[in-house]
């Protein structure tokens, strides 16, 4: 048989296997899995391929018809998943809010909101409100689950920060939320040397300009101008790169800074 033959049929199977046949085959399979914003964008792609791997999935979301809706796709497709709707006040508030669900095995944070403004126009709160839902709470929930994560000899993190975030940069209209964002990439470099002999791992991955539900024609349009090759990334995209970079064992991706963009740079 030669070789492009052989290719041809890994290929093949490789279309063709079901979410049981990969999830025998991935370190996620029978871990629990937290997905913060995991109903809608990236999040959602998060938790259907977790799912399909193996993991049971709880599923946090600001609306409950979506996570509904999402963990009843995830069970009819042989998925495990529950999940609830919750409005995220602060860091503490949802720390302990999580204290009632248990312990996870894999920890993510597809969450964050943007504010777009000159330095000189952001109040107290403002500042207060991005710092605390982009970096501390991304912090909180290390501190709470590495416990557990480096008693069992298991863990995976995954946070997102904003585009170009990887490196310390200048921003005009964004400065707050990209001070935040920049700050997970010593989150993510100090979790992977505290788990780094205890199979615990951490990732940070700073997308380029994403599609997703979210957009209207109007914002696709502009950011279709911008995006290189006038194509914006899929969400799938990002999910399924960041994630097949966490399933190995060991996770030679722990403590990595990636940018998932395209080769994005404003002009």
């Amino acid at each position: 048989m030669s070789y492009s033959n052989l290719m041809s049929i890994q290929e093949q199977e490789e279309q063709h296997k079901t979410p049981s046949e990969e999830s025998r085959h991935s370190v996620f399979a029978g871990k629990r899995a937290l997905v913060v914003g995991g109903s809608g964008g990236i999040g959602r792609w998060l938790s259907k391929i977790l799912a399909e791997r193996g993991a049971s999935v709880f599923i946090q979301g600001a609306h409950e018809s979506k996570v509904a809706g999402l963990v009843e796709e995830i069970k009819r497709a042989g998925g495990t998943a529950e999940g609830c709707a919750h409005d995220i006040e602060s860091a503490s508030e949802f720390c302990a809010f999580l204290e009632g669900y248990g312990d996870f095995d894999i920890v993510i944070s597809a969450y964050g909101p943007f504010l777009q403004k000159p330095l000189t126009q952001y109040s107290p709160q403002d500042w207060e409100h991005l710092v605390g839902h982009n970096l501390a709470l991304p912090g909180a929930l290390a501190s709470l689950f590495l416990p557990g994560m480096l008693h069992r000899n298991f863990g995976r993190f995954l946070f997102f920060g904003g585009t170009r975030t990887d490196a310390l940069l200048t921003y005009k209209t964004n400065a707050a939320y990209a001070s935040a964002k920049a700050g997970l990439n010593v989150l993510v470099k100090s979790l992977a040397a505290e788990g780094r002999d205890r199979n615990v791992a951490s990732l940070l991955v700073c997308p380029g300009l994403v599609d997703s539900e979210y957009l209207d024609t109007a914002a696709r349009e502009v950011l279709c101008a911008k995006a290189p090759g006038g194509k914006l990334i899929p969400a799938r995209t990002v999910a399924e790169t960041a994630l097949n970079l966490l399933d190995a064992d060991p996770c030679a991706a722990s403590g990595a800074i990636v940018s998932l963009d395209s080769g994005f740079s404003p002009s």
